[in-house]
């Protein structure tokens, strides 16, 4: 930060409405619960029923470790539900991958959404950041770094199902079809899902919790408390990619929601680390507390049934 940005930063913290962080505080943390159920409905048609307890600590756990290990948490999460619930790894792997890609399509649903309702003040931003990543030092457009990409993926995949033919017997590769059996069938759990509608519903209630998380966060400074659930859109939409290019968003989150504040003339930083400080510090209580839990109960039950 510059001088002048460290001392709105100091001073808007120093003027901030505390009290309205118990709100987001309760969104966020609906959200995660949310977001627990639903992947609880996704497991249930391969005929496993877990707790919706242990579901809970388990991803809340995943949460913590992806503070630090970027992804890393999404292996923990199904490591940890394969321990206390008897559920193969690589059938949590599949549902996992079913969620992030509804998370995608509701994404992409709110980017545009967002670029219509506010044409004139986001478009403008995107082609700026679309320019800014065709412009990279290599001189290659970036229609060319799709199409290679595109070609690199098809290439591994020819020389995998080469290798899988050539080499089916070997126990490494029998280990992989195995894998990939169970992965297959975790993705198939969306042609049996029973509650199609509750699983909708809960991906709708998730997204909304974020969206409401940001809107009624501006109220609580007042660089940003005249913004609403219009700019609200532009924040989560634009500002999401930094929770994603970081390690929970450390540095990032926070710079994209200032580069989206720039868009309405807020030059403050305060927003984004507020925001994102809230955020980082429920995974890390709400976490540490989920992993002991899961601990501690499951120990209860095995000496239990022992």
């Amino acid at each position: 930060m510059t001088f002048l940005q460290k001392e709105h930063f100091f001073e808007s913290l120093q003027h901030a409405d505390y009290w309205l962080l118990a709100p987001v505080i309760t969104m966020a943390i609906l959200s995660h619960i949310s977001r627990s159920v639903r992947w609880k409905i996704l497991i249930e048609p391969m005929g496993y029923k877990p707790s919706t307890a242990n579901t809970f600590y388990a991803v809340m756990s995943g949460y913590l470790v992806n503070t630090f290990i970027p992804r890393g948490g999404e292996l923990v999460k199904c490591s940890l539900l394969n321990r206390y619930e008897n559920i193969p790894t690589n059938k949590l792997v599949g549902t996992i991958l079913i969620e992030r890609a509804f998370d995608l399509v509701c994404y992409v649903i709110l980017i545009i959404l967002t670029i219509l309702i506010q044409i004139r003040h986001v478009s403008a931003f995107v082609r700026q950041k679309l320019s800014e990543l065709d412009d990279s030092k290599s001189g290659m457009p970036i229609w060319v770094k799709i199409l290679l990409f595109i070609i690199i993926i098809l290439v591994l995949w020819i020389l995998l199902k080469w290798i899988f033919q050539r080499f089916a017997h070997h126990r490494y590769v029998v280990n992989i079809k195995g894998f990939h059996i169970g992965l297959r069938e975790g993705l198939g759990t969306l042609k049996n899902l029973k509650k199609r509608g509750w699983f909708i519903a809960h991906t709708l209630f998730i997204w909304l919790m974020y969206l409401l998380e940001i809107y009624v966060g501006f109220s609580a400074l007042s660089a940003t408390s005249h913004l609403g659930m219009v700019e609200a859109c532009s924040v989560l939409s634009l500002a999401t990619l930094g929770m994603i290019v970081s390690p929970g968003g450390i540095g990032a989150f926070p710079l994209a929601v200032q580069e989206v504040l720039l868009i309405y003339n807020i030059d403050n930083v305060s927003f984004g680390w507020l925001i994102w400080g809230v955020s980082t510090a429920i995974i890390l209580v709400v976490g540490l507390i989920s992993f002991g839990l899961l601990l501690r109960q499951n120990k209860k039950l095995h000496e239990a049934k022992s």
